[in-house]
């Protein structure tokens, strides 16, 4: 029998194309674990121990497929990373249908079957870590995101709901929420309205992608077995 204590670790995480998942994919792999990417696009760069995926994340069968490929080459998964995510800065009178079904399926659909499909893996070996990426938008309330707050405040409800399904199998599920960050989801957003969001958080400063991994490491260590259901907003809310 494999000694899940002893060998490496395999993490999947989504949206690594770039900005935090990017950030994710390179800490992760320095820190020796054998990381899974998934983007809709090719990356264009190289990480050692590391295997990437095409895919739509709302794609059930796409996501099914690369499942399969974990599971029969590594037998294991022991972290799941739901990084992947996106917005639309528009108001809510001028957001089209497409645009809200995008974002949640995006958002909200593909962060379940994510879940479902490694909890599956899993459960077979009594271990998991599960973290959820989830928005300052929802406790800021933030004006010209409606859905994408709607979105992240139903992967709140989620975590909390999949942390008690999931517990019994030994897997923990927890959410965090990154500081305001400079990556490409925030880049649209007006430069004064950006000031009044750091204003806003009890730290006024832009966070750093280290800053965000310190707490997952929290969250995934093998010896953090009672701490589920759990969100940190960092930079204060």
């Amino acid at each position: 029998m494999k000694n899940l204590l002893t060998e490496k670790q395999v993490m999947l995480i989504s949206g690594t194309r770039k900005g935090l998942g990017k950030s994710f994919a390179e800490y992760y792999s320095k820190k020796g674990f054998t990381v899974i990417g998934c983007s809709r696009k090719p990356i264009d760069y190289k990480i050692k121990n590391y295997y990437h995926f095409c895919l739509d994340v709302s794609d059930e069968k796409k996501v099914k497929e690369m499942f399969f490929f974990i599971k029969k080459k590594f037998g294991r998964l022991d972290v799941l990373i739901n990084n992947a995510g996106i917005g639309s800065m528009n108001h809510s009178l001028l957001t089209p249908i497409s645009t809200v079904h995008r974002i949640l399926n995006t958002n909200l659909v593909a962060n379940f079957i994510m879940s479902t499909e490694s909890a599956k893996i899993m459960k077979k070996n009594r271990f998991g870590r599960i973290v959820n990426l989830v928005s300052f938008a929802v406790p800021f309330k933030l004006e010209g995101e409606a859905i994408y707050a709607a979105s992240k405040a139903a992967i709140i409800s989620l975590t909390e709901t999949l942390s008690r399904e999931f517990a019994d199998y030994g897997i923990t599920v927890n959410a965090v929420s990154p500081p305001a960050i400079p990556t490409d989801l925030i880049k649209g957003v007006p430069k004064e309205k950006m000031t009044n969001l750091l204003k806003r958080q009890a730290i006024h400063r832009y966070g750093k992608p280290s800053e965000v991994c310190y707490v997952i490491d929290f969250f995934i260590s093998k010896k953090n077995n009672m701490v589920t259901g759990e969100i940190v907003f960092m930079g204060g809310v």
